[in-house]
């Protein structure tokens, strides 16, 4: 089984190797930003693909976007350094089939690339009762309102990028992207962009 594994920092991408180190039938392929985790996806097929969510430029939610828009039945594991349940779900509604927690224990990575391998899904058991028990503030958080494409334009904008420099990073127009702007300003009842801005921060989107 063939595992890409996409992370900017070195030391977990060391720490990935030694938690799999163990796992014979697992061969890791490894890329440090989304552009070249999509160049290694298309010219290697890995079975499973495990994407930090805070990569640089564009996150790992908008390159799990673009992997399953090219192949939708890939197998995908978020990993992130936040365990918040609204990032698990937005995993989720993805099309994630795992979600392991950077701050959790080691062999979560191990266990979720084992049962995602098995055509099944993984979420840790702290995670799993957190969005269960989370779900009325989930949906009262503001940003529920967001689809995917809209939160990374928003991640993006909070990040200080332009809105050429978003249309760029996302492949889309610069039209398509101030009107989504637009839109989101709509959605989260904002009336200007520094609002915009001001809300994702305070959100913590990053």
């Amino acid at each position: 089984m063939r595992v890409l594994i996409v992370d900017d920092h070195p030391i977990v991408a060391s720490g990935c190797r030694a938690v799999l180190a163990d796992e014979p039938d697992i061969v890791i392929l490894e890329a440090h930003d989304a552009e070249s985790g999509e160049r290694i996806f298309a010219a290697e097929h890995p079975d499973i693909c495990v994407i930090d969510i805070n990569l640089p430029t564009i996150s790992g939610f908008e390159l799990a976007r673009r992997i399953l828009s090219r192949a939708p039945a890939t197998r995908i594991i978020m990993f992130s350094m936040n365990d918040d349940p609204a990032f698990a779900a937005r995993a989720i509604e993805i099309g994630a089939k795992g979600y392991v927690s950077k701050t959790g224990d080691p062999d979560d990575l191990a266990e979720a690339i084992r049962q995602v391998g098995k055509g099944e899904t993984y979420l840790p058991p702290a995670i799993a009762r957190s969005i269960a028990f989370a779900g009325p503030a989930l949906a009262q958080n503001p940003l529920s309102k967001l689809t995917p494409r809209e939160m990374e334009i928003l991640r993006l904008l909070s990040a200080g990028k332009s809105l050429s420099e978003i249309a760029w990073l996302v492949q889309s127009s610069y039209k398509t992207v101030a009107n989504t702007s637009s839109i989101m300003r709509q959605k989260l009842g904002v009336r200007t962009s520094t609002e915009l801005v001001r809300l994702a921060i305070e959100s913590g989107v990053t």
